[in-house]
Formats: C-alpha cells, sequence, structure tokens
C-alpha cells in the first residue's frame, strides 16, 4: 500500500472511502457484539453481557453518525 492513493486505483477519494468503511466496521461490530451478547447471556454472565450491550450501542452510534455525515456529503451538503 502507498502514501499516493488517493482514489486512482478505487475511483473513490480516500476520505470518502475511509469514511464508508468506518460505518461498515461499526455495523459489523453491532452484529458481531450480538452473538457475544447472547454467548454472555447463556453462561448467565451479566456483567459481560451488559459490557457487550453498551459497547453495541456506541458501534450503532457510531453507524448512525458515520451514516449521517455520508449522506450529506454524497448529497453535495
Amino acid at each position: 500500500m502507498t502514501s499516493t492513493e488517493a482514489g486512482g486505483v478505487t475511483g473513490t477519494q480516500d476520505k470518502d472511502y475511509n469514511l464508508i468503511w468506518y460505518v461498515e466496521a461499526c455495523l459489523s461490530n453491532a452484529l458481531r457484539l450480538e452473538t457475544y451478547i447472547e454467548d454472555a447471556e447463556r453462561g448467565k454472565d451479566t456483567e459481560v453481557a451488559d459490557l457487550f450491550r453498551k459497547a453495541q450501542a456506541d458501534s450503532r452510534k457510531g453507524a448512525e453518525l458515520g451514516k449521517d455525515l455520508l449522506r450529506r456529503r454524497l448529497s453535495g451538503g
């Protein structure tokens, strides 16, 4: 990977690509954490389940913030 890629290879500027990646990573993390929450609940470990719920809420919030920013940028606003 070079430090000069600015969208020439992907057709998407780095800053936009990075924002898209960030939203996907947050959403993917929220989904993965659902499995972890279920595992903790099966093991009757409410402390860990609560931690994962908080992390999941943070991931959802990050995704929403990223989607809002992406929406504004793609609409030209």
